[in-house]
């Protein structure tokens, strides 16, 4: 570790939409943040193609270009971009003490943490490959691209529901693949699929392979009891297994939920440690949306802002 130890007002955790937002607002605040990308510098939608539901955009932006116009955005107003992972820190004390790839020692008087979270995905070649291509974690982001088609959509819980609902309203057909004879879904959104006449549910079902070269034509499925294969016809594949928070490393330091996520007091970005504050995918594991991401990245941004000048003024 370095001997040499940076102090700082503003230090933000991630990237994304909630992290280069928080550092735009900070920025302009005069409180010259410092922003460490993560391991996926722009987060999630460096690996989404066309980006159709942000405001501001009416022709549609590539995901990996709108995370470099947030970039250069926070930039312009003179945040400091550094590419690097948080390590561990020390929200017990203040100013925190945050290590960075294991070497770089930064006291801060704020930390905004908008680590966001990742998809759970099948583990097939096939899913990675045709991932943007027909392959997506998210159908109100990319169900759009489908009206009118058939697609499939795999999961069995609350999220996959109101997924499969969400396609059906706007695609031909939904096949929503059940890995067991049951699923874990509350009952109301069970019967919102089961009575839906554009779903079928394929229970004691799994994935054996997306099929495709270039794009999404079809899904090779079988059946558990039966051990019969047989292929389907869709032009997109959705999966709806869950998410996982990027916030291990937070783990036992901060309050969260069973499954990871931040929790932070409603109608704000305050963590139950003094001057830290969550934002983005890393505490919101209901909306998960860039737009509504980048809210709370504000909302974090002045949340931090009114207690550094609260505390300077006390």
């Amino acid at each position: 570790m370095t001997s040499e130890i940076e102090r700082i007002k503003v230090l933000i955790i991630g990237s994304g939409p909630a992290g280069y937002t928080a550092a735009i607002y900070a920025s302009r605040a005069g409180l010259n943040p410092i922003l460490y990308t993560g391991g996926q510098p722009g987060g999630q939608l460096t690996i989404t193609t066309d980006v159709e539901n942000y405001p501001g955009y009416p022709e549609g932006i590539q995901g990996p270009e709108m995370m470099e116009d947030f970039r250069k955005q926070a930039e312009r107003f003179g945040t400091k971009v550094r590419y690097g992972v948080v390590t561990s820190v020390d929200f017990d004390t203040i100013p925190h003490k945050v290590i960075v790839d294991n070497q770089s020692e930064i006291h801060a008087d704020t930390v905004i943490i908008s680590t966001g979270a990742s998809a759970k995905w099948l583990g097939l070649e096939s899913e990675t490959r045709l991932n943007g291509r027909g392959v997506s974690a998210c159908a109100v982001c990319d169900g759009f691209f489908f009206r009118g088609q058939d697609v499939a959509i795999v999961g069995a819980g609350d999220t996959a529901c109101e997924e499969a609902s969400y396609l059906a309203n706007i695609c031909n057909k939904v096949y929503m693949i059940v890995r067991k004879s049951e699923m874990r879904a509350s009952l109301i959104m069970q019967r919102r699929v089961l009575n839906n006449p554009k779903i079928e549910v394929l229970w004691n079902t799994e994935t054996d392979e997306i099929l495709g070269e270039e794009e999404v034509t079809g899904v090779r499925i079988f059946n558990n009891l039966t051990k019969e294969t047989k292929e389907l016809k869709v032009s997109g594949f959705f999966v709806a297994i869950g998410h996982h928070p990027n916030t291990d490393i937070f783990r036992n330091i901060i309050d969260m939920d069973e499954n990871g996520y931040i929790k932070t007091i409603p109608g704000s970005t305050w963590t139950n440690k003094e001057g830290v504050f969550a934002c983005g995918d890393a505490q919101d594991h209901i909306y998960r949306q860039a737009v509504t991401a980048a809210g709370t990245g504000c909302m974090a941004a002045l949340d931090a802002e009114r207690y550094l000048a609260a505390k300077e003024s006390a």
